[in-house]
């Protein structure tokens, strides 16, 4: 992500606004308030990247390099443990195209492959259709139900948890299986 971005975030933020909207985090109540810029929340996500805590990806489509969307490793934990969560949002004109599930197939196996993470988690909530196909497309598992998971859209929400393995994708990785099974991306 880059700083040089704002316009086009802000931009896409808006016109897809209904379409994200029910689907954004937000703060609870008791949460200290404040407004985070989209500059800040890019320093946030760059400081984070440089612990080996996090990966902010934007998605482009079509061989441009202009931002449609956004994928985000976040939570990565090392040791014995060495997995992290993916989350992403894409802009409602490019929805349906399979880009949302190319960018987070290519990013899962970049955290396979590079990083040697070993598990993958992507949390969404029961009634996001859209999301749940795009975990359904590339084979992660559902393990479970999180009551009250994150606060979304005004208030804590239940979320189903997926995840899958390297092993479940290496050698390899989840591109080549997507392809090999023939999932239109």
């Amino acid at each position: 992500m880059r700083r040089g971005d704002a316009r086009v975030w802000a931009r896409l933020r808006q016109e897809s606004s209904d379409w994200l909207g029910r689907w954004e985090a937000t703060l609870p109540r008791s949460a200290p308030s404040g407004t985070r810029s989209y500059g800040a929340a890019v320093r946030s996500l760059r400081q984070q990247a440089s612990q080996g805590r996090a990966l902010p990806f934007v998605t482009t489509y079509g061989g441009g390099d202009e931002m449609i969307g956004q994928v985000t490793v976040s939570g990565m934990t090392w040791g014995s443990a060495r997995w992290a969560q993916i989350g992403y949002w894409i802009a409602r004109p490019y929805a349906g195209r399979g880009i949302t599930t190319t960018a987070v197939a290519l990013a899962t196996d970049h955290c396979f492959e590079a990083l040697g993470l070993h598990r993958i988690e992507i949390a969404i909530r029961p009634e996001n259709r859209s999301s749940l196909r795009i975990v359904d497309k590339l084979g992660f598992d559902r393990v479970g139900l999180a009551p009250r998971y994150l606060h979304i859209d005004g208030a804590w929400r239940d979320h189903l948890l997926f995840a899958i393995t390297a092993e479940q994708v290496l050698p390899g990785g989840l591109i080549a299986r997507a392809d090999a099974a023939g999932v239109d991306r």
